[in-house]
C-alpha cells in the first residue's frame, strides 16, 4: 500500500462525505498545498535577503564619495591675521547720530476774555523812550572856548560852511529830528497804527524792536531797518508803520537840516 495522505483532495472529500463543507476545517484542508508553499517561498525570500544583505549594503557604499574626499571638500585654511601697526592712527570712533528734533515752538490755544477784563495797550511813555538810547546825543560846544574868525581866502565872497550842499548822515546834531506834535503824538501813531503780528500773539512773543532809519533834510523817512528785533513778524510790522509815518522834523546842525540816522524802540506788549 501506498503512504496515506490525508491531506490528498479525494481522503478529503471522503472524510467530509455527507457534512457541512462550508465549515471552516474543510477549507484550512483543501487550501493547505498552497498555503504551505507560500509560506515556503516567502520564508525562503526573507532569508536570503537576510544573508544578502551585508553584500548589498557593500555595494551601495561602493558609489558614495569615500572618506577623503568627503574631508576635502569641507577643508578650511585659516591664514594667520596680519601684523599690528602700532604707530598707526587709532580709527575715528563711529559717527554718533545726530538726535532727534524737538519742535520747541508751543502755539497755545486763544483765551476768550470778557470786555471788562480786556486792557487797551498803553504806548511807550516818554520816560521809557528817554530810557533807551536813541543813538544820537546833543552835544554843545564850549561857552568859554576862544572865538575865531576864519579870514577868507581869494577875492570871492566869504567862505560858508557847506552843510546844506553835503550828503553826509550825521549821528550827532544840534537839533535831533523829532515827530511832528512830539514823543505823546508819536506814541498815539503807534498805538493808532501798529498791529500786533498773529504768529508774535500765539506764541506770546512780546518787547522792544529798535529801528533805524536816516531823517532827511525834508522829513521824510528813508533806508529803514531793524537793528535789533524780537522776531514772529514783529520786526517787518514795526518797519511798515515807520514807512507809514507822516514826514518829521528834521535835524538841524548849523542852523540848515541835515541828514541825520536815528534808532527808535518800537514796544510790543501783549493784552494781560
Amino acid at each position: 500500500m501506498s503512504k496515506l495522505d490525508i491531506l490528498k483532495q479525494d481522503w478529503i472529500d471522503i472524510v467530509f462525505a455527507g457534512r457541512n463543507k462550508e465549515y471552516g476545517a474543510y477549507q484550512l484542508r483543501k487550501d493547505n498545498v498552497k498555503t504551505t508553499n507560500k509560506a515556503v517561498i516567502i520564508g525562503g525570500l526573507l532569508f536570503s535577503l537576510a544573508i544578502g544583505l551585508p553584500t548589498i549594503l557593500k555595494y551601495i557604499e561602493g558609489f558614495s564619495p569615500k572618506e577623503d574626499q568627503k574631508l576635502k571638500q569641507t577643508e578650511v585654511v585659516l591664514s594667520a591675521p596680519p601684523p599690528v601697526d602700532e604707530k598707526a592712527p587709532p580709527p575715528p570712533p563711529p559717527v554718533e547720530p545726530p538726535p532727534p528734533k524737538v519742535d520747541q515752538v508751543k502755539f497755545p490755544p486763544p483765551v476768550v476774555k470778557p470786555d471788562e477784563q480786556v486792557k487797551e495797550e498803553e504806548p511807550p511813555t516818554v520816560e521809557e523812550l528817554k530810557k533807551a538810547d536813541p543813538g544820537q546825543k546833543t552835544i554843545k560846544g564850549d561857552p568859554n572856548a576862544d572865538i575865531v574868525i576864519n579870514t577868507p581866502v581869494g577875492d570871492g565872497p566869504i567862505n560858508q560852511e557847506k552843510t546844506e550842499d553835503t550828503n553826509e548822515i550825521f549821528t550827532n546834531v544840534e537839533t535831533l529830528p523829532s515827530f511832528p506834535g512830539g514823543n505823546d503824538k508819536f506814541g498815539k501813531f503807534l498805538s493808532k497804527n501798529l498791529r500786533y503780528p498773529p504768529i508774535a500773539r500765539d506764541n506770546g512773543i512780546q518787547g522792544r524792536v529798535f529801528v533805524n532809519f536816516v531823517v532827511e533834510r525834508d522829513g521824510s523817512l528813508t533806508d529803514i531797518k531793524v537793528v535789533r528785533g524780537i522776531g514772529g513778524g514783529c520786526d517787518e510790522e514795526a518797519v511798515r508803520v515807520l514807512k507809514n509815518s507822516p514826514k518829521w522834523n528834521p535835524g538841524i546842525q548849523n542852523g540848515r537840516n541835515v541828514r541825520v540816522s536815528y534808532t527808535i524802540p518800537i514796544f510790543f506788549q501783549l493784552q494781560q
